[in-house]
C-alpha cells in the first residue's frame, strides 16, 4: 500500500516553484521522493529554493521561464525532458492577481492576469500534454482557486480566469482520458504565503474568516499534501475533478 503514495521516480515540472504554494509543494515531493524541475520567471528566489532542496540531496533543476511566452514554454519543456527523460507530472501553479474593482480594472491588469493564469497554463499543458500522449501516461495538476467557483469582490480578472481554469481541466480531461492521462485541478481558499498575508491582514481577513467553517486559513501544505495525493498512484482513477482545498468556503 505504502508504494501507491510514493513520488519515487516520478519525474515532476512544477511552475511558480519559487515561492509560496509552489515551493511549498516542491518541498513535499521531494520528500516523496519525486525529481523536479523547478521553473519560475523570478531567477534569485528560484535559485534559493532550489538550493534549500538540493541540500536534503534531492534531484532539483530549476528553470527561469515566462509561460507567456511560447517560445520560453518551448524551451522549458526542452529542458525539462533533457534534464529528466521524460515529464509524469505537470503542476501548474504559477499565477497572479491584481485586485480592483470592475468598474476600475484596467485593459493591462486583464490581459497580464490572463496571459499568466489562463494562456499560459493552456499552452504549456498543451507542448506536455503532446510528450505524455507519445508515452500514453501523465498527471496533469493545475491550480486553480475558490474564486472560480464562487465570486469574490476586487477579483474580477482572478475570477475568470480560475473558472477558465476549471474548464480546461475538464475538456483536456475528457479528450486525454483515452491515453492514460489524468487532469485535475485543486481550488484552494486564502493560503497564508507572503502574497496571502499582505492581501488578507486585519479586517479584511476577519470578515473572510468568518465565512470559512473551519475558522483558518489554508497552509501551503494544504494545497501540497492535496497535490501529492493527485500526483500519486492511489488517485489514477480521478479526472476532471476540482478539489476544493477552502475550509468549507464554498458551503454556503
Amino acid at each position: 500500500m505504502e508504494k501507491n503514495f510514493s513520488l519515487q521516480d516520478k519525474k515532476v515540472l512544477i511552475t511558480g516553484a519559487a515561492k509560496g504554494i509552489g515551493k511549498s509543494i516542491a518541498t513535499v515531493f521531494a520528500e516523496l521522493e519525486a525529481d523536479l524541475i523547478l521553473a519560475d520567471v523570478d531567477q534569485s528566489p528560484l535559485k534559493a529554493t532550489t538550493d534549500q532542496i538540493r541540500k536534503k540531496g534531492h534531484i532539483v533543476c530549476p528553470i527561469v521561464a515566462d509561460i507567456t511566452s511560447l517560445k520560453d514554454i518551448e524551451n522549458l519543456v526542452q529542458k525539462s525532458l533533457q534534464a529528466l527523460g521524460r515529464i509524469d507530472v505537470l503542476i501548474n501553479n504559477a499565477g497572479v492577481v491584481f485586485l480592483n474593482l470592475a468598474e476600475k480594472l484596467t485593459e493591462e491588469e486583464w490581459d497580464k492576469t490572463l496571459a499568466v493564469n489562463l494562456k499560459g497554463l493552456y499552452f504549456l499543458s498543451q507542448a506536455v500534454g503532446k510528450h505524455m500522449i507519445e508515452k500514453k501516461s501523465g498527471k496533469i495538476i493545475n491550480i486553480a482557486s475558490q474564486a472560480g467557483v464562487v465570486a469574490l469582490k476586487e477579483h474580477i480578472a482572478y475570477c475568470a480566469s480560475k473558472a477558465g481554469v476549471i474548464a480546461i481541466t475538464k475538456v483536456l480531461a475528457l479528450e486525454w482520458g483515452e491515453y492514460n492521462i489524468n487532469v485535475n485541478a485543486i481550488a484552494p481558499t486564502v493560503i497564508m504565503t507572503s502574497m496571502g498575508r499582505k492581501v488578507w491582514s486585519g479586517e479584511k481577513g476577519k470578515k473572510m474568516l468568518e465565512k470559512i467553517p473551519l475558522k483558518r486559513f489554508g497552509k501551503p501544505e494544504d494545497v501540497a499534501f492535496t497535490a501529492a495525493f493527485l500526483a500519486s498512484d492511489i488517485s489514477n482513477m480521478i479526472t476532471g475533478t476540482t478539489i476544493l482545498v477552502d475550509g468549507g468556503y464554498t458551503i454556503w
